[in-house]
Order: C-alpha cells, then sequence, then structure tokens
C-alpha cells in the first residue's frame, strides 16, 4: 500500500508537460492517492490525468472566484481534500531597475496574490474535513541572492511567510502548512537555461552534494510533507543539495563559465 493510499490531492500548475507539478502530481498517484490536476490549458491537463488515473479542473489562480471553485470540485470529485500543491510561477529575470509595472503586478498576481487565494480556498476545505496539508513550491532563492531576480524572489519569500501564518492560525484545526525550496533545478522552465553551455556549470560549486537537482527530488519531499508521517508545520524544506549552505554564483561567475565552456567547443 502507498504512503498516501486513500488521501485527496490537488496540485495545482500541472499543465505542462514535464514539468514540476506533472512531477509532483504523478509521485503522489504513485503513492495512493487520487489526484486532480489543475491549470490554464483543459486539453494537456485532460491528457495527463488520464495518465494517472485523475480528474482535471481548468482555473486561473489570479481569479479567487476561480480558486474557490476548485475547492468544492475537489471536494466533488475526490470526496475532500488532505493535499493541496501550489506549484506554479513564472521564472521573471530582469536587472532590478528595468523592471516595468506590467511585469510586476503580474508576477505579484501569479506568485502572491494568487497563491493566498488558493491557501484561502484549499484551507477551508481542509479545515471542513478535519485537516490536511497545504504545500507551497518555493525558492532557494527566496533565502540567497540571485543577480535579475529580485520581483520573483521578494514574491517566493511572501509566500513563505504567508505558510508559516495559515499553520500558526489554522494547526489546531489539523492543517499543516510548509514550503519546498529547490535551487536550480532541471525543468522545462530552465531548459533554455541548459541549453547554454557551461550555465549550469557555474552553479555546481555551489552544491555541497554535487549536483543540480531534479523535479524527483522535489516530489519526495512533497510525498513526506503530505504523509501522515510529518509532524511538521510553518517549515521551509531546503531540498537543494545543500546551495543555501553557500551562494548561488554571481553574473561574472556565470559569464566566465559560459565562456569556457564556448572557448573549448
Amino acid at each position: 500500500m502507498g504512503r498516501l493510499e486513500g488521501k485527496s490531492a490537488v496540485v495545482l500548475g500541472a499543465a505542462g508537460a514535464g514539468n514540476m507539478g506533472q512531477v509532483i502530481a504523478r509521485r503522489l498517484a504513485d503513492e495512493g492517492a487520487r489526484v486532480l490536476v489543475a491549470g490554464r490549458h483543459r486539453a494537456d491537463l485532460e491528457s495527463f490525468a488520464a495518465e494517472i488515473g485523475g480528474v482535471a479542473a481548468v482555473c486561473d489562480i489570479t481569479q479567487r472566484a476561480d480558486m474557490m471553485s476548485l475547492a468544492e470540485t475537489a471536494k466533488a470529485e475526490l470526496g475532500g481534500l488532505d493535499i493541496a500543491v501550489n506549484a506554479t510561477g513564472w521564472g521573471y529575470l530582469s536587472p532590478f531597475l528595468d523592471m516595468t509595472e506590467a511585469d510586476l503586478r503580474k508576477i505579484t498576481d501569479l506568485q502572491f496574490v494568487g497563491p493566498v487565494f488558493f491557501y484561502q480556498a484549499m484551507v477551508a476545505a481542509m479545515a471542513e474535513s478535519g485537516g490536511g496539508s497545504l504545500i507551497q513550491i518555493s525558492s532557494a532563492t527566496a533565502t540567497i541572492m540571485l543577480n535579475d531576480h529580485a520581483a520573483y524572489m521578494g514574491s517566493k519569500a511572501g509566500t513563505d511567510h504567508i505558510i508559516r501564518c495559515i499553520a500558526h492560525e489554522f494547526g489546531a484545526q489539523g492543517v499543516r502548512a510548509n514550503s519546498i525550496s529547490p535551487g536550480l533545478t532541471s525543468t522545462p522552465m530552465t531548459a533554455a537555461a541548459a541549453a547554454v553551455p557551461g550555465l549550469f556549470d557555474a552553479f555546481l560549486p555551489c552544491y555541497p552534494l554535487g549536483r543540480i537537482g531534479t523535479s524527483e527530488d522535489i516530489a519526495a519531499a512533497a510525498v513526506f510533507l503530505a504523509s501522515d508521517e510529518c509532524f511538521m508545520t510553518g517549515q521551509n524544506l531546503q531540498v537543494n543539495g545543500g546551495l543555501t549552505l553557500r551562494r548561488n554564483p554571481t553574473r561574472d561567475e556565470i559569464g566566465a563559465a559560459v565562456a569556457r565552456a564556448a572557448a573549448n567547443a
């Protein structure tokens, strides 16, 4: 029997082929959970849901009504809600002085305001049925620095603190709330960076465990947080091979690694 047998889960941000949300959703299903995958692209979601024996729902995290409807769909389709994972995100990069108002509002809606809507809907549904596990995919950059990443970092750090507030306020109702912070991870979102010779190599010396992380690493942590074995709430798990013991490389170090790779090509 799987570690999550009999549990019901929502994974938001699982429409992209092979993205972190899909890897997490597949692992939850493999562990016995009944999974509802959600996002903005119906055909992709329905195809993936069929693969894992789950169900799909189309929604927009920036719309509060969509998040409330998602919780109702989860209760109707799954018979309740035990696990909720927010794996949405936008890898927004911009020099600090070049960030536009439009981009700032977009990333804030996607990575702070929208997640709060998600938390409100999911926590209310969990509290109705005696509790559950809320999981936010955060980022190591909410803790350590990376050039041209200020808006991304700030919005992720903000949700980490909201997660702590939820853990504090709703623990008595059986709700656990935690974040997972990957470092640089091999995902479709980082595929363009991985294709630049030397770029990932610049990050390797920053990882005590000696490799770049994978979505499977994050999914394994999500299974633990979702399981009844987890006596933890209000925490940010640094699932990044020890990156936050050190630091991300600087812009100059990345440039030098890319230049070396080009010279050796």
